[in-house]
């Protein structure tokens, strides 16, 4: 059963919204960083173990690219260096993960307050509410005071308008 918001009752959950909202949008940042970072150091690990252009084949024994190690990873590195790499990866996926959850927690509880999340990087949210029969929604994003705007269902955020002008 959907929850109808009035417009005071809204506005006094801003200030439990607003913190939660703001560390979800951090979250994220620091969430896309992270992917970013783990995907770069995956396509320079793609390039782990190929022979360089120009270099010897593997089947050519003591002209190949190997390093003192016998492997050839292609950097020239010690397979030490390929192992903490590997940690490396391994720790950045464990934050991620650890990312999502509390990112997760936070859109379960504003669920819970019946509060619907359109867009994490921006706060912007919606209230349902009721406004002589017509069912509305009360639209706030990090940043505003309070709620001005609204909009018609169908309408988003596209459609916003003054809050003095719905009748």
């Amino acid at each position: 059963m959907t929850r109808y918001f009035q417009l005071d009752e809204a506005n006094g959950l801003l200030a439990e919204l607003d913190p939660l909202l703001l560390t979800l949008a951090q979250q994220r940042h620091q969430l896309v960083r992270l992917r970013d970072e783990l995907l770069e150091s995956e396509a320079n690990e793609a390039g782990v173990g190929t022979t360089r252009p120009g270099a010897a084949g593997r089947d050519d024994p003591g002209l190949g690219t190997a390093g003192p190690s016998g492997i050839d990873d292609g950097t020239g590195s010690a397979p030490g260096t390929l192992a903490a790499h590997d940690d490396g990866l391994r720790l950045a996926r464990l934050r991620m993960q650890g990312l999502i959850d509390q990112m997760q927690a936070a859109v379960v509880r504003l669920d819970e307050l019946g509060v619907v999340l359109r867009d994490i990087e921006t706060g912007l949210i919606d209230f349902p509410a009721l406004v002589n029969g017509r069912q509305v929604w009360l639209c706030w994003r990090l940043g505003e005071a309070e709620i001005d705007y609204w909009h018609e269902l169908s309408s988003g955020v596209a459609g916003r308008e003054r809050i003095i002008n719905l009748v």
